[in-house]
């Protein structure tokens, strides 16, 4: 039955370029990374480590439960405090990762009474929420504030809750933080901001809400994830603290799932202290971007994403692979992944680059896209 069910969509994707599959890396490898999203380059730094190993020591290697049994420990409620206090929130609640987060927040909030109102390039995790929701959805066109403030003004529903990124993961351009805020507060709806690609990169570290001046406000929620600048895993949402008591209570993915384990949350923990105490990294990685951008020819980027329009998902393959033969690995991005269904290569800037490592990486990329083109 499967093969019957399943061979013919595989064929399909392989016609069109589009299979994708698993390739374990080598934890000895030697290349450089610009397809990861370690951002402040804090993965494999000793500190990090050691706090994570500390944690297992101390703790064990699972929360051995949800977070409403005996799945929160010390570490939970002092990387919640920590995160909270940095970025400027009255309060943060974790989950075991940001899709959950996302996924958490948006159904919780959500239900006939309420309308979502999406940007059309949100991450995946966001679209899953809205479609789990029970809400009506409106999706509107990418940072368009007009088309938010007509879909709210239009509306039936007595709540509202305006999704969208602060940095947006593929194309890597800012939202309109400030005039969505504003469009929000006017009509009586809550802003959604996902922070993924900004904690740790924007805002001088702290994020685009903090830098837009939005920290705080009881209409703002932020999600953000430790996967990235947090060199961890799990995910958190920062706001009010009744939210947060609205969470516990009726966000199942984090009522029903297990605690993030402590290992990350001390891993999280030590990064977010390197970053406090050495706030030179974020500039490091717009430094990276900016030198990346201008070799291939693309505009600069906010945020620690360099997007590279390709003629096709074959040829975006292609280049990555030629890139990987010669020592660098970038990401190829091809449909449904890429907002406009244009295909790139995407490349993630870190803290860690040096500069051989940006020479080089310029270098190999060029000649890449120009082989393939």
């Amino acid at each position: 039955m499967l093969e019957e069910w399943l061979a013919p969509k595989a064929a399909a994707l392989e016609s069109r370029g589009l299979t994708r599959r698993l390739r374990a890396r080598a934890a000895d490898e030697r290349l450089i990374d610009l397809a990861g999203n370690d951002y402040l380059g804090l993965a494999s730094d000793p500190r990090v480590i050691e706090a994570a190993a500390d944690a297992v020591r101390v703790w064990g290697t699972g929360s051995t439960a949800s977070r409403l049994v005996t799945g929160t420990t010390a570490l939970h409620e002092e990387l919640e405090s920590s995160l909270a206090a940095y970025v400027g929130q009255e309060s943060a609640l974790v989950f075991s990762s940001g899709y959950l987060a996302n996924l958490g927040v948006v159904t919780a909030l959500g239900g006939p009474g309420t309308l979502l109102v999406s940007d059309d390039h949100v991450h995946a995790s966001l679209v899953d929420a809205c479609r789990l929701s029970r809400s009506r959805v409106e999706v509107v066109p990418h940072n368009d504030v007009d088309a938010v403030s007509k879909v709210l003004a239009e509306r039936n529903e007595p709540h509202a809750v305006v999704l969208t990124e602060s940095v947006f993961s593929v194309l890597s351009d800012e939202a309109p933080l400030k005039e969505l805020s504003a469009v929000a507060l006017a009509e009586d709806a809550v802003l959604l901001v996902d922070e993924a690609h900004g904690l740790g990169v924007t805002g001088e570290g702290r994020g685009s809400v903090h830098a837009a001046g939005l920290a705080g406000l009881d209409h703002v929620i932020v999600t953000m994830t430790l996967s990235k600048a947090m060199a961890s895993q799990g995910g958190v949402v920062l706001g009010p603290d009744l939210l947060r008591e609205h969470l516990v209570n009726r966000a199942r993915p984090f009522i029903y799932d297990t605690g993030l384990n402590p290992a990350a949350c001390a891993a999280a923990l030590a990064a977010l202290r390197i970053l406090q105490s050495e706030p030179i990294r974020p500039a490091t990685i717009h430094h990276a971007t900016a030198r990346l951008a201008a070799a291939c020819d693309v505009p600069p980027s906010v945020g620690p994403v360099v997007s590279i329009p390709m003629p096709g998902p074959r040829e975006t393959v292609q280049a990555a692979a030629l890139c990987l033969a010669a020592g660098v690995r970038v990401g190829s991005f091809r449909p449904p992944s890429v907002p406009d269904g244009i295909s790139r290569l995407r490349l993630t800037a870190n803290a860690g680059l040096t500069t051989a490592d940006l020479d080089q990486a310029c270098d190999v990329i060029t000649r890449a896209i120009r082989e393939v083109s």
